[in-house]
């Protein structure tokens, strides 16, 4: 019993004792932290000088989903405790797959969503059924499945906030995020 005790001390002084000296570069010039002009100095600079080549991208910024058809939307809602994709949505899922058969390098993220009613498993389920449906209806209009990912955030990122029945509804949907 004494040696487990010690053993744990012994693990907390040494994780206690981990730091880091890393020094980080400073940001690479051209990048959206320094101000500079689009392209001056992005990419790969300082070949070989021990400069860093890495170049920073602004994720979920204006224009990271702009590779989707335009002018189309992107949300699919759901019935209370339903997975079926409305007929009132084949419009949308057929301009969505046609993009993607004429882009075959794209990709689109289905991301499947909740109201907060019901437990937080159940929740992640129904989200994941309702991205898989949309999968399944854009296959069948000739989308690639290969380009398609199926996600579940459940409950977890409300489109609206609030206990109202208008609340619950904008968040019970599917959004497509291309990649």
């Amino acid at each position: 019993m004494m040696k487990r005790y010690l053993m744990v001390a012994a693990l907390a002084v040494v994780l206690a004792g981990c730091g880091s000296n890393v020094k980080m570069d400073p940001p690479v010039e051209g990048s959206p932290t320094t101000g500079a002009s689009a392209g001056a100095g992005a990419g790969a600079t300082g070949q070989g000088t021990g400069e860093s080549t890495v170049t920073q991208v602004q994720a979920g910024g204006p224009g990271a989903d702009a590779q989707g058809p335009v002018g189309v939307g992107r949300v699919i809602l759901f019935d209370f405790d339903s997975f079926t994709v409305k007929p009132e949505y084949q419009g949308l899922v057929d301009q969505h797959a046609r993009f993607l058969q004429a882009n075959k390098g794209r990709g689109v993220s289905l991301e499947g969503h909740t109201d907060e009613r019901g437990s937080r498993e159940y929740n992640l389920a129904l989200g994941q059924k309702r991205a898989e449906a949309v999968r399944r209806a854009l296959t069948l209009v000739g989308a690639g499945d290969a380009q398609i990912e199926a996600v579940s955030f459940g409950e977890e990122k409300p489109a609206a906030t609030g206990s109202s029945e208008d609340a619950y509804s904008q968040n019970r949907r599917v959004e497509l995020r291309y990649r």
